[in-house]
């Protein structure tokens, strides 16, 4: 038996918020999106063009407060082939959140909370 990981999901509250963080700071892309007739929610699925992994973000209708995400031990990370680049882009952004450059690692925070670790491409 062989799995293979297809995605991961980040509920957020304003969608339209969260597709812009997504591609200004990771240029993901919408390949997919789910609205039923009855809009109680919406799913889009995002690429970075490079994988076959994606991004779920689910926006629920009648969510209004923020998801507890707890001491945000869990995160999704992102190699990145430019490393200085993407750190000034997101400097330039202001959603870098902690850095550790012993470690040559740092994360950034989406509209939502949710931590996003960038590392140089090894």
């Amino acid at each position: 038996m062989k799995y293979k990981m297809i995605h991961n999901n980040f509920n957020v509250l304003n969608l339209e918020k969260s597709l812009k963080f997504y591609s200004d700071a990771f240029d993901l892309r919408e390949v997919r999106r789910i609205a039923p007739p009855d809009g109680g929610f919406i799913i889009v699925y995002l690429e970075d063009g490079n994988s076959s992994h994606q991004l779920e973000l689910t926006c629920l209708r009648d969510r209004k407060e923020p998801y507890n995400l707890g001491d945000n031990e869990f995160h999704l990370a992102f190699a990145v082939d430019d490393f200085q680049a993407a750190h000034a882009c997101h400097e330039k952004m202001g959603c870098i959140c902690y850095e550790n450059p012993e470690m040559g690692i740092y994360f950034v925070e989406d509209p939502d909370g949710y931590w996003l670790e960038v590392l140089p491409e090894r």
